[in-house]
């Protein structure tokens, strides 16, 4: 085993809290095992002025970091898997998932009212497309405010923007202590998170010795998941440019698969929930790839 392993993220709070998790695992695995964090800033970090949909570049938040592995500056990277895009760079792979948190969105309300209680002109703070989507087609007089920054920030802004909530992920909520915050936990036919929502991912180059060490840290139903959304993902195609919701869940052998797709402004919805067995995963996919490859517009 190498003496030393340099692992590359992000600078932000979620982000090394998220490295310091693999860390601990990986030290219960390997007792003797050492590792120096190296930040990396990435584009997505650098742009606070305009919603990351407009940007029109693909892995904003992990070019920089995929950079580094590829040079050989990095021996490991750790992301947000719904930060990653599908097609990874020729010689890098994801070697590993930790076992998923909870991937369904939360509501964190400044009078603790729940999702259900918000009504005409209240002002809910998001800047994703997908929740945008899903929200106002559920509740066409909700006013949505674009907010970006740390999860800490942005619950800040819900009394310096006056809103009467805002949404978002539950795992991140989680891993940073603010879970006493959530006022309400979206199930999964309300809101269908993005793909890979609550999964911690690794990347590395494709060197077997690096796949063998980090195969204890994998969990396999957590992976199987993640892999079968981005599977969808990638045949529908579009990144966060795109309203797209798809979460797979796995139980017993059994496989649930949810999508949504519409408009931003939540005219048009597109709801998709697919189930059978995990032997049928494949029949599954292009079952819910039929019905939102249907309700997308002629190019």
């Amino acid at each position: 085993m190498k003496k030393r392993w340099i692992i590359g993220t992000r600078g932000s709070k979620l982000a090394l809290k998220q490295t310091d998790m693999v860390i601990g695992q990986l030290q219960l695995l390997y007792p003797d095992f050492q590792s120096i964090v190296k930040i990396i800033k990435t584009t997505g970090d650098t742009i606070w002025d305009k919603p990351l949909q407009t940007i029109g570049e693909k892995g904003l938040f992990v070019k920089e970091i995929e950079d580094a592995l590829l040079q050989g500056e990095i021996d490991l990277a750790v992301h947000s898997m719904k930060d990653l895009p599908t097609d990874l760079p020729e010689g890098l792979t994801i070697a590993a998932i930790l076992r998923r948190e909870d991937p369904r969105d939360a509501f964190i309300s400044p009078a603790g009212r729940t999702y259900s209680d918000i009504g005409e002109g209240s002002r809910v703070g998001t800047n994703s497309l997908r929740r945008k989507s899903q929200l106002l087609n559920l509740k066409r007089s909700v006013v949505i405010i674009p907010i970006r920054g740390n999860i800490d920030t942005r619950i800040k802004k819900i009394e310096t923007l006056s809103l009467d909530g805002i949404i978002l992920a539950l795992a991140g909520v989680r891993r940073m202590g603010f879970e006493d915050l959530v006022s309400d936990i979206l199930p999964l036919d309300t809101m269908v998170p993005p793909s890979g929502q609550g999964a911690i991912g690794i990347e590395t180059r494709s060197e077997q010795v690096t796949l063998d060490f980090l195969a204890r840290l994998d969990d396999p139903v957590s992976h199987n998941e993640v892999e079968i959304e981005r599977r969808l993902q990638t045949m529908i195609g579009g990144g966060c440019s795109v309203p797209l919701g798809i979460n797979a869940s796995i139980m017993d052998g059994e496989l649930i698969l949810r999508a949504s797709y519409g408009d931003e402004e939540g005219a048009a919805l597109t709801r998709v929930r697919e189930t059978g067995g995990l032997d049928r995963a494949e029949d599954v996919v292009l079952a819910a790839l039929t019905q939102i490859k249907g309700s997308m517009p002629s190019s």
